[in-house]
Protein backbone atom coordinates (compact mmCIF):
# COMPACT_ATOMS: atom_id res chain seq x y z
CA UNK A 1 0.00 0.00 0.00
CA UNK A 2 1.08 3.64 -1.25
CA UNK A 3 -0.50 6.11 0.94
CA UNK A 4 0.32 10.11 0.31
CA UNK A 5 0.12 12.23 3.71
CA UNK A 6 -0.79 16.30 2.05
CA UNK A 7 -0.61 18.16 5.12
CA UNK A 8 -1.93 21.52 5.84
CA UNK A 9 -4.47 23.47 7.30
CA UNK A 10 -6.60 23.60 4.15
CA UNK A 11 -8.07 27.16 5.66
CA UNK A 12 -10.01 26.98 3.24
CA UNK A 13 -9.33 23.92 1.02
CA UNK A 14 -9.43 24.66 -2.90
CA UNK A 15 -9.62 23.30 -6.01
CA UNK A 16 -5.38 23.24 -6.11
CA UNK A 17 -5.15 20.82 -3.32
CA UNK A 18 -7.43 18.66 -5.35
CA UNK A 19 -5.38 18.90 -7.85
CA UNK A 20 -2.27 18.18 -6.20
CA UNK A 21 -3.69 15.32 -5.13
CA UNK A 22 -5.03 14.10 -8.32
CA UNK A 23 -1.28 14.64 -10.07
CA UNK A 24 0.71 12.91 -7.08
CA UNK A 25 -2.31 9.96 -7.64
CA UNK A 26 -1.41 9.24 -10.87
CA UNK A 27 2.61 10.24 -10.90
CA UNK A 28 3.25 8.60 -8.16
CA UNK A 29 1.24 5.72 -8.61
CA UNK A 30 -0.57 6.12 -5.20
CA UNK A 31 -3.28 4.05 -3.61
CA UNK A 32 -4.76 6.46 -1.55
CA UNK A 33 -3.93 10.24 -0.31
CA UNK A 34 -5.11 11.12 3.82
CA UNK A 35 -5.61 15.18 4.14
CA UNK A 36 -4.20 15.90 7.54
CA UNK A 37 -6.21 18.79 8.11
CA UNK A 38 -4.41 20.15 10.98
CA UNK A 39 -6.22 21.67 14.33
CA UNK A 40 -3.37 24.20 14.10
CA UNK A 41 -0.02 25.56 12.71
CA UNK A 42 3.03 26.26 14.71
CA UNK A 43 4.14 28.86 11.98
CA UNK A 44 0.59 30.33 11.14
CA UNK A 45 -1.67 32.87 13.91
CA UNK A 46 -4.23 30.67 15.21
CA UNK A 47 -6.69 32.91 14.95
CA UNK A 48 -6.84 33.48 11.41
CA UNK A 49 -7.99 29.31 11.93
CA UNK A 50 -11.42 28.40 10.75
CA UNK A 51 -12.76 25.08 13.25
CA UNK A 52 -11.37 22.20 12.59
CA UNK A 53 -14.72 20.38 12.09
CA UNK A 54 -15.75 23.31 9.68
CA UNK A 55 -12.34 23.20 8.01
CA UNK A 56 -12.67 19.10 7.42
CA UNK A 57 -16.20 19.24 6.37
CA UNK A 58 -14.95 21.36 3.57
CA UNK A 59 -12.26 18.80 2.57
CA UNK A 60 -14.33 16.19 2.27
CA UNK A 61 -17.00 17.88 -0.28
CA UNK A 62 -14.15 19.47 -2.13
CA UNK A 63 -12.19 15.80 -2.64
CA UNK A 64 -14.77 14.25 -4.54
CA UNK A 65 -12.40 11.07 -5.17
CA UNK A 66 -12.64 7.75 -3.79
CA UNK A 67 -9.31 7.93 -2.99
CA UNK A 68 -8.65 11.14 -1.39
CA UNK A 69 -9.53 11.16 2.17
CA UNK A 70 -9.98 13.88 3.79
CA UNK A 71 -8.80 13.28 8.13
CA UNK A 72 -8.55 14.83 11.45
CA UNK A 73 -5.76 12.61 12.52
CA UNK A 74 -3.36 15.24 14.29
CA UNK A 75 -6.41 16.20 16.14
CA UNK A 76 -6.97 12.33 17.10
CA UNK A 77 -3.45 11.60 18.05
CA UNK A 78 -2.47 15.14 19.47
CA UNK A 79 0.30 15.74 17.65
CA UNK A 80 1.44 19.64 16.49
CA UNK A 81 4.59 18.93 14.35
CA UNK A 82 4.70 16.81 11.51
CA UNK A 83 7.25 14.52 12.42
CA UNK A 84 5.20 13.23 15.03
CA UNK A 85 2.29 12.31 12.81
CA UNK A 86 4.40 10.95 10.38
CA UNK A 87 6.14 8.63 13.39
CA UNK A 88 2.91 7.67 14.72
CA UNK A 89 1.68 6.75 11.42
CA UNK A 90 4.73 4.91 10.34
CA UNK A 91 4.84 2.96 14.05
CA UNK A 92 1.21 1.59 13.68
CA UNK A 93 0.30 1.06 10.08
CA UNK A 94 4.06 -1.00 9.11
CA UNK A 95 4.29 -2.48 5.51
CA UNK A 96 2.57 1.19 4.36
CA UNK A 97 5.20 3.18 1.78
CA UNK A 98 4.38 6.48 3.12
CA UNK A 99 5.29 9.75 0.48
CA UNK A 100 4.90 13.27 1.98
CA UNK A 101 3.12 15.75 -0.19
CA UNK A 102 4.35 19.54 0.19
CA UNK A 103 3.51 22.77 -2.01
CA UNK A 104 6.89 23.74 -3.41
CA UNK A 105 6.11 27.07 -1.57
CA UNK A 106 6.37 24.83 1.17
CA UNK A 107 9.77 23.34 0.12
CA UNK A 108 10.88 27.20 0.64
CA UNK A 109 10.56 27.40 4.20
CA UNK A 110 10.62 23.39 5.11
CA UNK A 111 14.00 24.50 6.79
CA UNK A 112 12.04 25.88 9.70
CA UNK A 113 9.53 23.48 10.62
CA UNK A 114 11.04 20.93 13.64
CA UNK A 115 13.10 18.43 12.54
CA UNK A 116 12.94 18.52 8.82
CA UNK A 117 15.82 16.44 8.39
CA UNK A 118 14.19 13.98 10.54
CA UNK A 119 10.82 14.06 8.37
CA UNK A 120 13.25 13.94 5.35
CA UNK A 121 14.69 10.72 6.74
CA UNK A 122 11.25 8.63 7.68
CA UNK A 123 9.55 9.58 4.51
CA UNK A 124 10.56 10.11 1.02
CA UNK A 125 8.84 13.55 -0.25
CA UNK A 126 6.91 14.97 -3.35
CA UNK A 127 7.29 18.42 -4.18
CA UNK A 128 4.53 19.61 -6.23
CA UNK A 129 5.04 23.08 -8.45
CA UNK A 130 3.36 26.23 -7.73
CA UNK A 131 2.77 29.07 -9.70
CA UNK A 132 5.79 31.45 -8.56
CA UNK A 133 7.55 29.04 -6.22
CA UNK A 134 9.70 26.74 -8.41
CA UNK A 135 12.52 28.77 -8.50
CA UNK A 136 12.66 29.74 -4.75
CA UNK A 137 12.15 26.59 -3.93
CA UNK A 138 14.81 25.17 -5.99
CA UNK A 139 17.20 27.07 -4.44
CA UNK A 140 16.00 27.00 -0.80
CA UNK A 141 18.01 25.77 2.08
CA UNK A 142 16.06 22.38 2.45
CA UNK A 143 16.70 21.96 -1.23
CA UNK A 144 20.32 22.71 -1.83
CA UNK A 145 20.32 19.92 1.56
CA UNK A 146 18.64 17.48 -0.07
CA UNK A 147 19.51 18.04 -3.59
CA UNK A 148 21.60 14.61 -3.74
CA UNK A 149 18.97 12.56 -2.87
CA UNK A 150 16.49 13.97 -6.04
CA UNK A 151 14.83 11.42 -8.21
CA UNK A 152 14.58 12.38 -11.81
CA UNK A 153 10.84 13.24 -12.50
CA UNK A 154 10.70 10.48 -14.79
CA UNK A 155 11.34 7.98 -11.95
CA UNK A 156 8.73 9.95 -10.11
CA UNK A 157 6.38 6.29 -9.52
CA UNK A 158 9.69 4.89 -7.87
CA UNK A 159 9.32 7.71 -4.92
CA UNK A 160 6.98 5.43 -2.74
CA UNK A 161 9.62 2.73 -2.62
CA UNK A 162 12.91 4.61 -2.73
CA UNK A 163 15.58 4.33 0.78
CA UNK A 164 15.28 7.83 2.38
CA UNK A 165 16.26 10.27 2.13
CA UNK A 166 14.84 10.65 -0.94
CA UNK A 167 12.17 13.93 -3.27
CA UNK A 168 11.19 14.47 -6.29
CA UNK A 169 9.66 17.72 -8.06
CA UNK A 170 6.60 16.96 -9.82
CA UNK A 171 4.98 18.81 -12.61
CA UNK A 172 1.37 19.35 -13.80
CA UNK A 173 -1.12 21.69 -14.41
CA UNK A 174 -0.37 24.46 -11.66
CA UNK A 175 -3.10 26.01 -9.59
CA UNK A 176 -2.89 29.90 -8.64
CA UNK A 177 -5.24 29.57 -5.85
CA UNK A 178 -3.60 29.97 -2.39
CA UNK A 179 -6.18 29.27 0.73
CA UNK A 180 -4.38 32.74 2.16
CA UNK A 181 -5.84 34.69 -1.05
CA UNK A 182 -9.25 32.87 -0.73
CA UNK A 183 -9.26 34.07 3.15
CA UNK A 184 -7.61 37.82 2.12
CA UNK A 185 -10.45 38.04 -0.75
CA UNK A 186 -13.06 36.31 1.88
CA UNK A 187 -12.74 39.24 4.43
CA UNK A 188 -12.37 42.12 1.52
CA UNK A 189 -15.97 40.87 0.53
CA UNK A 190 -16.78 41.17 4.75
CA UNK A 191 -15.98 44.49 4.66
CA UNK A 192 -17.02 45.56 1.43
CA UNK A 193 -20.64 44.64 3.29
CA UNK A 194 -20.12 46.20 6.18
CA UNK A 195 -19.74 49.32 4.42
CA UNK A 196 -21.59 49.12 2.05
Amino acid sequence: MRIGLFGGSFNPPHDGHREASLLALRRLRLDRIWWLVSPGNPLKDPLQLAPLAARLEAARALARHPRIEPTAIEAMIGTAFTFGTISYLKQRCRGVHFVWLMGADNLSSFHSWKRWRDIADLVPIAVIDRPGSTLKAMHSRAALALAPYRLDEGAAACLADAPTPAFAFLHGPRSPLSSTALRRAADDRADCLKRG
